[in-house]
């Protein structure tokens, strides 16, 4: 009873061990199979209709994204995580198999011995056991994932919601926003290609985004943002000045602020190796901070799908200080954590579908 069964895909046999292991340590968890590529796997996907599955990429005769696009032709295809080299390539191929309708991915340990990378790995697939148990066994904490997560698909059918106002602004705080800061995690790299084409060519605001993710792989976002948007997408650097109509990822295993130019005037990105905040570098909480402390009243907060409560600490600080705060709504996130506690504690400003959050964000500017 209550069990996740899982299919471990990968072309190694050293990871297929590492990672099969890894899940028989944690409970409520049965490995039924494992393949070394993605026809073997197509066939037991078939028979053993596993829950979740563990996909590797590069692999012969079927790769992981061929297997994927397959995966879309079924009614009731497994929850996918994809295990991910941390490699320029790995990085470009995971935002790949993410939009189509992988839920998470995992960067592949490439150092230490086997018991050092069974443990590394056990860390990061335990956050996303946790979700698929919840989502699994009806418990409402976090809710079932939206109509672009693999096994449910009945929701593309249903009305689109619009956004809900929910409280008002401060009086006296200034109307118009002079920087917009994004926090977002599992669900990310799919919902930020959606939104952020969205944003016009003529914004006339910075946009400062943490987006949960290893190095190497928030370059590859960005690449890919850019050239979908209008807007300029970068992957932020130490000293970059902050500019209207611009758009700055947060490198993958650092920490992204702003601090006050030579001038006082002129805003700029530090990029810093300060510890994780809520088990996350780049942390939202950490750029909110400083954005709340830089922008008085001049800033807004867009808290979108993600696990965990980063961003809530730091968005109450925007919000206390005159920002305009924005979270995505239930039904269009991925998992509804991240905008979940600023919600339900009352700091939201507008609740508002994933189509709509780019709308919403030009009105605040």
């Amino acid at each position: 009873m209550n069990t996740i069964t899982v299919l471990v895909v990968d072309d190694t046999i050293v990871y297929r061990k590492i990672v099969g292991d890894a899940l028989k340590q944690m409970p409520g968890i049965e490995v039924v199979g494992t393949a070394n590529n993605g026809k073997i796997a197509l066939s037991k996907i078939k028979t053993l209709k596993p829950d979740l599955m563990t996909l590797d990429i590069e692999m012969p005769e079927m790769n992981g994204i061929e297997l994927l696009q397959e995966l879309q032709k079924m009614d009731s295809p497994p929850l996918v995580i994809m295990v991910s080299t941390l490699t320029h390539q790995g990085g470009v191929l995971t935002l790949r198999a993410l939009e189509l309708g992988a839920f998470d991915f995992l960067p592949k340990p490439e150092q230490g011995n086997m018991a050092e990378n069974m443990l590394k790995v056990q860390k990061a697939l335990e956050p996303i056991v946790r979700h698929v148990k919840r989502h699994k066994f009806g418990i409402i904490d976090p809710p079932a994932r939206p109509k672009h997560a693999a096994p449910i698909q009945t929701r593309a059918a249903e009305p689109k919601a619009s956004p809900r106002p929910v409280s008002s602004r401060p009086a006296g705080i200034r109307s118009k926003s002079e920087i917009i800061g994004i926090g977002i995690s599992t669900g990310g790299p799919n919902a930020l290609t959606k939104m952020i084409p969205m944003l016009p060519r003529d914004l006339k605001v910075p946009v400062l985004i943490v987006q949960h993710m290893p190095p190497v792989f928030t370059a590859s976002l960005a690449a890919s943002l850019d050239k979908k948007s209008a807007l300029d997408v970068k992957e932020a650097k130490d000293g970059d000045i902050i500019e209207p109509g611009k758009v700055f990822i947060a490198p993958g295993g650092k920490q992204m602020k702003i601090v006050a130019g030579a001038d006082g005037l002129t805003r700029k990105i530090k990029i810093t190796d300060d510890p994780p905040e809520n088990s996350c570098k780049p942390s939202a909480d950490y750029l909110f901070r400083s954005i709340a402390q830089h922008y008085v009243g001049r800033a807004t907060g867009v808290i979108m799908t993600g696990m965990g409560s980063d961003g809530t600490k730091g968005l109450v600080l925007m919000k206390n200080n005159g920002s305009f705060i924005i979270a995505q709504d239930e039904k269009t996130c991925t998992v509804y954590g991240m905008p979940k506690e600023p919600t339900e504690s009352g700091i939201v400003d507008v609740i508002a579908p994933l189509e709509k959050i780019a709308d919403e964000i030009v009105k605040t500017v």
